[in-house]
């Protein structure tokens, strides 16, 4: 499996069969160096309902012909805009033909702004994707929380994207305390150095995870890595 970085949020896993993105935000993105237009994805997964999480999944959705996956709220929004869509809630895992989806709690908030007006787009949620014998967690934009334990104990995953960009969600330190208790394999830091507000060092970060005996992997926008190249 080849793991991209698109920037911001954005991951693309590409396996032998399918292309998965999750949180496509490329259009508007000045981080990205990869265009909407250059994504193919069999699948486009969804953690909430803000602009920078969902910029480009209609768009990706309808040209490639690929469902959308998110809480319900959200992807009947992404139907309304003429997406292909599956939508589901917080609970247990559900199959699809690369594996399986868990929606898992994240604390941020959800809305889409139409009209100068705020749409309510479900809870926000994390990823808990499996797919090809590994464990794949994506935080979304979330706080710290305590039962970020429970993710650990209950998926152990092998590879944790966190956000570390603070303002908005987790600061450094919080991520390294949410990557002890999640402890996964791998740690990639996200959501950091698009705008501003969430400007950190990525490379610091990772260098913390090593001290605490864990490691941490900084992608770059547009750079990629094959899982095999990771300790799994």
């Amino acid at each position: 499996m080849n793991i991209h970085f698109h920037g911001h949020s954005c991951i693309q896993l590409v396996t032998e069969q399918h292309s998965i993105i999750i949180d496509p935000f490329l259009t508007g993105n000045p981080a990205a160096v990869t265009r909407s237009e250059e994504i193919h994805a069999d699948y486009v997964l969804l953690t909430h309902g803000h602009g920078d999480h969902i910029g480009d999944a209609v768009s990706i959705s309808k040209r490639c012909n690929a469902p959308i996956i998110g809480m319900v709220e959200l992807t009947n929004y992404m139907e309304s805009q003429g997406a292909q869509a599956i939508g589901m809630n917080l609970g247990g895992p559900a199959p699809f033909e690369f594996g399986s989806v868990a929606l898992v709690p994240a604390l941020h908030s959800s809305s889409v702004t139409v009209n100068g007006q705020d749409i309510y787009m479900g809870n926000p949620a994390g990823i808990v994707l499996q797919t090809e014998g590994l464990t794949i967690y994506h935080a979304g934009d979330t706080a710290l929380y305590s039962d970020m334990k429970l993710i650990g104990d209950r998926y152990k995953p092998d590879i944790a994207f966190l956000p570390i960009g603070s303002f908005f969600t987790m600061d450094p330190e919080d991520a390294l305390l949410a990557a002890q208790w999640v402890q996964a394999k791998v740690v990639i830091p996200v959501h950091y150095n698009t705008f501003p507000p969430i400007q950190q060092d990525g490379a610091a970060f990772v260098a913390k995870l090593q001290e605490l005996g864990m490691q941490g992997l900084e992608l770059l926008p547009g750079q990629s890595i094959d899982h095999s190249k990771l300790m799994l």
